[in-house]
């Protein structure tokens, strides 16, 4: 294999290339995606006018087809079929396709036809997510969206309740409460960490138990993509510095007495400790 990348002037040959996108900073975006984006014949698209956004930064123009799991049998038997002769990207809005997206179908379709199919890899919010946790990483389970309904949530988070690796799940920010809650309910202390906003100005991740985890948004609703990760099974760890973190936020609107309760109930950590430390906190 060549050490040297083929010239931008090369025709690419036909197939369907999976291209990942930035989940949020443009400047995620691979040299190698640009160069499948620059080259190929046109992009098969969730959204044309993010991806045209996204190409317009770029500096690039292509046709662009709308496709995603809602589009008819007959839109992606024409897709397939132009990929007998031409090179077609597909994107998502951001991230990897065919992550937490069931087109698989095209995938399968384009192998049933003989039609090359090659993967970029690049930004996926749900490893982004698992990195910054800090949450056991060696085994984990990426199982997509929670269901909408309450009790089908709570429902797939007890199916879920044996399995020993961290559990990552994509969230909206208005079902993020509730999402909490269930996991307090169903996966009662298991650490969780919210991760918001990636790559972003206001990226953030937050780690701690339902409850305080629940009573910080409540204060502070959330916005933005999300990606909630759980803890697997067995004793929930508290580092220090979490701890701090939690006291510092209720010490903006409790007591110090208080903030300690607090923050006591959500993490099972000791009471009295706590309090000497955000007396520390608070001289600091």
């Amino acid at each position: 294999m060549s050490d040297h990348p083929p010239s931008t002037q090369d025709p690419l040959l036909p197939g369907l290339y999976i291209v990942a996108t930035p989940i949020g900073n443009l400047g995620d975006i691979t040299l190698r995606a640009v160069d499948i984006l620059k080259r190929c014949d046109g992009v098969a698209c969730e959204d044309t006018r993010v991806t045209g956004k996204l190409l317009k930064h770029l500096g690039i123009s292509k046709p662009l087809w709308r496709y995603d799991d809602h589009s008819e049998h007959r839109d992606r038997a024409r897709l397939v079929e132009s990929m007998h002769h031409r090179a077609v990207a597909l994107v998502s809005d951001a991230g990897t396709p065919l992550v937490s997206d069931p087109g698989f179908r095209l995938i399968n379709d384009c192998r049933d036809e003989g039609i090359p199919v090659i993967s970029l890899p690049g930004p996926c919010a749900a490893i982004t997510g698992l990195t910054l946790s800090g949450l056991p990483n060696d085994r984990f389970l990426f199982a997509g969206f929670l269901p909408v309904k309450d009790k089908a949530r709570r429902d797939v988070l007890a199916g879920l309740e044996t399995i020993d690796a961290t559990l990552i799940f994509y969230e909206t920010a208005p079902r993020l409460l509730k999402a909490l809650a269930a996991i307090g309910t169903v996966l009662p202390d298991r650490e969780i960490a919210v991760a918001r906003e990636l790559t972003k100005l206001h990226e953030e991740c937050r780690r701690g138990l339902s409850h305080g985890l629940i009573a910080y948004y409540e204060a502070n609703p959330p916005k933005g993509e999300i990606v909630l990760l759980v803890g697997p099974p067995g004793a929930a760890h508290i580092s220090a510095d979490d701890a701090d973190d939690l006291l510092r936020d209720a010490l903006g609107s409790m007591k110090t007495s208080q903030a300690a309760a607090a923050v006591a109930k959500a993490t099972g950590l000791d009471r009295k400790a706590l309090y000497v430390r955000a007396m520390e906190l608070k001289g600091q």
